[in-house]
């Protein structure tokens, strides 16, 4: 099974340029670090207290993203979409059953991190580099419509989160084995993903 990694700070794009790969690709599916965010009381406090909870780590539920990852790797299945809800602090299960995958596309602000435990398995490492502005525009009109922020603590969440973001990576942390591609405002979408399917 082909495995694509896609990552970016927050708002750079990853869920759309995954969207565009799935729709001129079928048999493919999307796993986003987003939905995997832990739940619970703890989840609950700790958001309140630690500063760039949502983009730090210890935010993240690595054990049931990996579990999901390796079920879908192994049998080519999916049986069922997660969805985590930002105001409560939950994840919806929803049964979907898709048959048939050959391509699995890892997105998100933690798929670099997930990238690094993939220890025998080659795949594509796509990174989008956006400009910060673009990036704020897009992630504080979502944030106010979707997470019940106003406009100044979603400002001031996508700064913390994109600090938080390239403070967390070197240059070159990924495995050497990997193809890499390096995404800008004019890149070339459809020249790669010839690379990535031919």
């Amino acid at each position: 099974m082909k495995i694509i990694i896609i990552s970016g700070p927050t708002g750079s794009g990853k869920t759309t340029l995954s969207n565009q790969i799935i729709k001129k690709n079928k048999n493919g599916i999307v796993l986003s670090t987003d939905n995997y965010y832990k739940t619970g009381l703890i989840s609950k406090l700790l958001s309140k207290f630690v500063v760039g909870f949502f983009d730090r780590s210890i935010s993240f539920n690595n054990k049931l993203f990996k579990k999901d990852f390796d079920f879908i790797y192994k049998n080519r299945i999916s049986i069922r979409d997660r969805f985590y809800n930002f105001e409560k602090k939950t994840i919806q299960n929803i049964l979907n059953q898709t048959n048939n995958i050959n391509f699995l596309i890892v997105e998100g602000i933690f798929a670099k991190e997930f990238s690094n435990t993939l220890n025998n398995q080659d795949y594509y490492f796509l990174e989008i580099k956006p400009k910060k502005n673009d990036c704020m525009k897009r992630v504080v009109l979502r944030d106010i419509k979707e997470r019940g922020k106003n406009k100044k603590q979603a400002e001031n969440d996508f700064l913390k989160s994109w600090d938080i973001y390239y403070e967390k990576f070197k240059p070159d942390s990924i495995k050497n084995n990997t193809n890499k591609f390096i995404i800008e405002k004019n890149a070339d979408i459809d020249h790669i993903l010839k690379k990535l399917f031919n």
